[in-house]
Formats: structure tokens, sequence, C-alpha cells
């Protein structure tokens, strides 16, 4: 799900934040990509020209497959180095929004029946999305696949998102891919949407930047995840009566979520007992759910459960044609001249040196030591005066 109204509000309050690319502008890049998100999204996306999900000979599902192996290729082709991290135990606190979620899957198989004989067909196609699940089934044979492309994948021993974010902010990566905007909550440095649809759809790659969100916003760390948990995320329902703006207004006016809920909870009881002295019924306000553990919520993005980003090494090796094939073509049914020709595409791309970026040229510090770097330049700027002038009197001086 995601952070509800988060994009929308970074585009109006700090529009710098985010960048439109195109998808070469990552050449040379490392990228840590939310592989249960892409799992879904391929699920849901990856279809026939009749609307159903791709299938082999035997009745498997192979949209996932397709998706993953043809936009990784893509991404190569572009010279990044792409990587997948997969989810992996959910916190208690998400699985009962799960469970809620699966209960709304089965109340839409059940609408779906009931509503055969609507002309509406958009509508049935959102039922029909509504109840896709990805299987643990799904999940090995993508790591399955990645395995045999070279790729390197990791199980998160918590969130994937969580965990692109650790290894973006250690600098084992220059960004997380995810359509969750939770990827910043999490403290990802850098976060690219659409990364992984299709070339068709003409969609440019979205880059977030955390830290001109936070100065565009004006709030810091703590406060941006507060605001996060009070719009709704994968642990919280939001809060009935507070939208996007309302929400960010009330941490920029309180700070807290505590603080904030105290001034609203006062401010209805204030209205309650001027409505009973009109003699009127009680106006609809803010409601808190009754059960919203935000405290935990709030543990859970700050100190998530990840593996530390210098435990881990990330290796991109040589494919496994011959497994490709019989993976993909013997056993799903694909085409094995496309396969070959994107193994031959993987296997030149990951065989040879590839041509750094220019700024590769300059070592690239992870950010906090590059925050301490900047800061020792800028005081060191400060104790050279005119040092600007000085070169150029000396440049006239050669002349």
């Amino acid at each position: 799900m995601g952070i509800k109204g988060l994009t929308s509000l970074i585009q109006d309050e700090a529009p710098d934040a985010i960048k439109e690319h195109d998808i070469k502008s990552f050449f040379g890049r490392k990228v840590a990509i939310d592989a249960s998100m892409s799992l879904y999204q391929f699920l849901i996306a990856v279809r026939q020209g009749d609307g159903q999900q791709l299938m082999n000979e035997s009745g498997e599902t192979t949209s996932h497959l397709m998706g993953f192996f043809y936009r990784t290729l893509r991404m190569i082709d572009h010279g990044m180095k792409p990587m997948y991290v997969f989810d992996g135990q959910p916190p208690d606190l998400k699985k009962k929004v799960l469970e809620a979620r699966f209960g709304k899957r089965e109340e839409a198989r059940e609408n779906e029946e009931e509503e055969k004989d609507v002309a509406d067909n958009e509508r049935l196609d959102q039922l029909a999305r509504r109840q896709v699940r990805p299987t643990r089934t799904h999940n090995d044979e993508v790591k399955q696949l990645l395995g045999l492309m070279g790729i390197p994948c990791v199980t998160s021993p918590s969130e994937a998102e969580a965990q692109c974010a650790e290894l973006c902010r250690a600098g084992k990566v220059y960004a997380a891919g995810s359509e969750d905007m939770d990827t910043l909550t999490f403290a990802s440095p850098l976060l690219l949407k659409h990364l992984t649809f299709s070339e068709q759809k003409k969609m440019p790659v979205h880059e977030v930047d955390l830290k001109k969100t936070l100065e565009g916003l004006g709030l810091t760390m703590d406060q941006f995840i507060d605001l996060c948990i009070l719009l709704g995320c994968d642990y919280m329902e939001p809060v009935k009566g507070i939208g996007p703006k309302t929400a960010f207004k009330l941490v920029k006016d309180y700070g807290t979520i505590e603080a904030i809920r105290e001034h609203l909870e006062e401010r209805e009881k204030e209205k309650a007992a001027e409505a009973e002295k009109k003699g009127k019924d009680r106006p609809r306000g803010v409601v808190f759910p009754e059960i919203w553990p935000f405290e935990e919520a709030r543990k859970i993005f700050k100190n998530p459960g990840v593996v530390k980003a210098d435990d881990m090494e990330l290796k991109w090796e040589h494919p496994d044609v011959e497994g490709l094939v019989k993976f993909l073509c013997t056993d799903k049914g694909f085409s094995e001249d496309r396969v070959r020709k994107g193994a031959e595409k993987l296997t030149k791309a990951l065989g040879q040196k590839q041509q750094g970026r220019l700024d590769g040229f300059f070592k690239v510090a992870a950010p906090a030591k590059r925050k301490a770097e900047d800061e020792g330049s800028s005081k060191g700027a400060k104790g050279v005066k005119g040092g600007k002038g000085g070169d150029k009197a000396g440049a006239k001086k050669k002349k």
C-alpha cells in the first residue's frame, strides 16, 4: 500500500525533491529493487490480450517470470546493475493488516460473482486484480530465475523496502527501487519509482530525494515518520477526518503524534459540548481507530529488521545460459530463440568491464561520510579568503 497521499503532498510542498529521468541516465548505477513489490506488479500488469495472466501449456502462471526476465534485461541494456530484495517475515503489526486485506479480496471475489452480468468491464477487471496474491511458489521461481541470470538477490529478515534503504544508506547501491513510498520512511536517501514499468508505457523514472523532501517540507526525520503514520501506512489505518494537507499542517504545528492527538481530542470535546448546549447532534470530526498502536509502527520505521549492509556482498555473475533455456523454455514454455538472445545480452553486459560514469572517477562516500566531508570543505573554504580572486590574479600574471 505504501503511504497514502504522500507523493502528491511532496509534489505540492517540496517539488524540488522529485526529478524525472530517462532510464538511460542511470547508466553504471547499482540499484536495490523491492522484488516483492515487483512480483505483485508483474502478476497484475503482464497479461495477454484478453486480460488474462500469461500461462504455459500446463496452466502454470508465467507473468511474473516474463516480467522479471525482460524488465531486468531492459535495465541491463541501459548499463544498470539491478539486484533484488525479497520480503521476509512481516512484522506482527503488518500481519493483522494483511489478514484484513485478504478478507477484502475474498469479498471482492464474492462481489465479482454477483456482478457477472454487469456491463462495466473496467470494474470487473479491478475486482480481478484485487484478488492477485503472490505465493511462495512465485517467489521461489523468481529467485531461481535471478540465480540463473547471475543477478544477486537476497531475502530480508522482514521488509524488503527497509533492506533496500539499508543498502542505499551504506553506499552499496545508488538508490532503492520501489513503488512504495514507505521506502523513504525507512530512510532511503534516494527512491526510484517506475523503474520496472514496461517500455511501452513511456513513463519516466521518478527520483525522490529524501534530504530535499525533508528540507522542502520543513520537517525532521522523526516528524516525517509521524506524518507517514498519520497518512496511513502498511501497519496503520489512516485517521478518519485527516487528509494529507491537514496531517501535514498538524505535524508542522504540533510536532508529534502525541501532541496532535491531545490537541484533536480536546477540540472534539469542545465541539461536542458546544453542540450539546445548542441541542444539536455531535458533529462528525476526527476519529482515531479504537486500536491504533502508532508507537509500535514508529519503532518499526526507526529500527526495522535488516541485515547490516557491511555483512552483505553483492556479486553479479555470468548467466547459466543452458540452465536458463531449460528453466524458461523446456519447463515454462518460453521461446528458446528469445531466451538465448536475452542470455547473450546478459553475458555481454555482465562479462565486460563496464565504462564508468563521470562521477565514478571520484570517490563516492556513504551519505553520512559525504556530509562530514562537505562540512569540512565548507569550513576550510571559510579559512581561505580571496582564494578565488587569488587564482584569477595568478592567471593574469601568467599571461
